[in-house]
């Protein structure tokens, strides 16, 4: 494949062309080699690292519903039906295993928008299955004449695609929030047998954050698939994601959750944490996150300084006993510290 070229112009958001440097190393696709293609083609990518950890099989209607609340995909609406579709930055697609199908590894959020305001009806089952209201603006007919086909560059795999997509969205001008980034670096590294250096080479990150990214989904997919903890069960509306990527850089966390002084020297592996400790995650999951089905609102409310005082709060026995009968972090606290 082609290098590409750290002077070439990019659309960092919709409008909004813009400059971006990549890493000396890294060997990815060049985005000029793009061609047009049906908006009745793309599929969106169910695989997005955004849309990871949903309680239900992805639907459309759920991926943007899903997108809508973590995107800032209303904005992007109004641009473009204020604007039309500015087709600076190609879509970067793959063929679907339907065969004429193209799935759309890079811009599930802009086909998202795009279908919104080309789709009177979707909106509405949205709103319907998903019950979440989005707002779609009015559109003129000359910017909707803007809308397909649109650019388009196709990879082999999605392998091919990984290092421009990781570092556009990780350290590059459309960051991703910090589930989505692990989720991206975890799905590469497991696929691909890759070594974490090489990740962290080609999207121009330190290898140590890329290992704790990795770590930490090991950890949280654990504790979904023995059913300890569920994303969509904590209590407030965001995922702190870095809440648990933090934590885990604590040794009070590490020990109460037996995964030993080794852990954090070695390469993320699967089901790290002993079966005689899950029902110990399932405690630390919810104390920072919190659970619906508990009714229990999140002990930790910011991640400084309560990740901190949690741990603290784990390393002292007096401290575990007050937390798990008061659920409360201050006073919790307050018993490990000495009389004096």
């Amino acid at each position: 494949m082609p290098v590409f070229d750290d002077r070439t112009a990019l659309q960092s958001s919709h409008g909004v062309p813009g400059l971006i440097r990549m890493p000396s190393n890294a060997v990815i696709i060049a985005v000029g080699s793009a061609t047009k293609v049906s908006l009745d083609s793309l599929r969106l990518d169910r695989s997005n690292p955004r849309l990871s950890g949903g309680a239900k099989p992805a639907t459309d209607e759920s991926i943007i519903a899903r997108l809508y609340g973590a995107a800032e995909l209303d904005e992007l609406l109004q641009s473009i039906s204020a604007n039309g579709y500015l087709d600076v930055e190609p879509l970067i697609v793959t063929r679907g295993s339907g065969g004429d199908d193209l799935v759309v590894l890079e811009g599930n959020r802009r086909l998202a928008a795009l279908r919104l305001l080309r789709e009177p009806d979707l909106a509405d089952r949205i709103a319907s299955s998903e019950r979440i209201r989005i707002r779609v603006p009015a559109v003129d007919s000359s910017v909707r004449g803007t809308f397909d086909p649109v650019s388009a560059h196709h990879v082999a795999s999605r392998e091919d695609a990984r290092a421009f997509i990781g570092f556009k969205h990780i350290n590059g001008p459309a960051r991703w929030d910090a589930y989505a980034k692990a989720r991206f670096v975890a799905a590469w590294y497991r696929s691909d047998g890759v070594d974490l250096d090489r990740i962290a080479r080609s999207i121009g990150d330190r290898h140590d954050t890329i290992k704790r990214m990795v770590s930490a989904i090991c950890v949280l997919d654990q504790a979904i698939a023995t059913e300890r903890f569920a994303i969509g069960d904590r209590f407030t509306k965001k995922f702190n994601f870095s809440h648990l990527y933090a934590a885990l850089g604590w040794s009070p966390y590490r020990e109460y959750l037996g995964l030993g002084s080794r852990w954090a020297r070695h390469d993320p592996t699967p089901d790290p944490v002993p079966a005689d400790k899950l029902d110990a995650l399932r405690k630390v999951l919810v104390w920072i996150y919190g659970s619906k089905t508990d009714d229990a609102p999140p002990v930790v409310r910011s991640q400084n300084p309560d990740i901190k005082r949690l741990g603290e709060v784990l390393a002292s026995a007096e401290g575990r006993h007050v937390l798990e009968a008061t659920r409360n972090l201050d006073e919790a606290h307050a018993s490990t510290e000495s009389v004096d």
